[in-house]
């Protein structure tokens, strides 16, 4: 088993001013083999860490994006190229599937970050996993009523920090049981062969984490 974090944001975002080489360097000493860069809207945060990564036998960069769709926030694991935000879910959807990716939800009952399943059905869309410990919750209750519900569809489950601050890199993250190379890892999400594990990153750590932002 691997571990990985797949839901990270670096300086790519609007709300991250984390660089590309911290990340990295706080991924491995987290001894984290897989991780994404789901910047905001974009995929050049996950370009430039894959280029920085390619020589790199102890690091796996998988593309990856958060895109803002209209009802929430989707991750497409797996995707090299941008996709327009402000479409409906289903259509922010079929534009992963359409690169091969997997439509992942993250903090999906956080209405205060977008979470999708505050607005959409999950039985209305073609989801391929959901996040069941992101590390970024003030209280647990959002953790647990995913968890309730990849338990009753099947979902796949997935841990990520959700970090915006290098520092929190490995707070949250997956288990998963597969190759170190792409394809391998999200085969193995796709069939559920992941475990959610590790803690919230914790209010003193996102505190200090605010005062510390400009120098981050």
């Amino acid at each position: 088993m691997n571990k990985a974090d797949l839901h990270i944001h670096s300086k790519y975002s609007p709300d991250s001013k984390s660089s590309l080489e911290n990340i990295i360097k706080k991924a491995k000493s987290e001894n984290i083999k897989i991780i994404a860069l789901s910047d905001h809207n974009t995929v050049e945060g996950s370009k430039e860490a894959r280029r920085l990564t390619k020589n790199d036998e102890d690091l796996l960069v998988i593309p990856s994006i958060e895109i803002s769709s209209k009802e929430g926030h989707i991750l497409g694991v797996g995707c090299e190229e941008s996709i327009k935000r402000d479409l409906t879910a289903q259509e922010t959807i079929d534009f992963i599937h359409s690169q091969g990716g997997l439509a992942i939800i993250p903090h999906p009952y956080c209405f205060y970050r977008h979470g999708l399943l505050c607005e959409v059905n999950p039985d209305d869309l073609k989801i391929d996993g959901i996040e069941t410990k992101n590390a970024r919750y003030i209280i647990g209750y959002c953790n647990r009523k995913a968890k309730k519900l990849a338990i009753k569809n099947n979902y796949p489950t997935l841990g990520a920090s959700d970090a915006h601050y290098y520092k929190f890199v490995g707070d949250c993250y997956t288990k998963i049981n597969c190759e170190m190379d792409i394809d391998s890892v999200l085969k193995a999400i796709k069939k559920g062969d992941v475990e959610a594990c590790g803690g919230g990153t914790s209010n003193i750590k996102l505190s200090k984490y605010l005062f510390d932002y400009i120098g981050c």
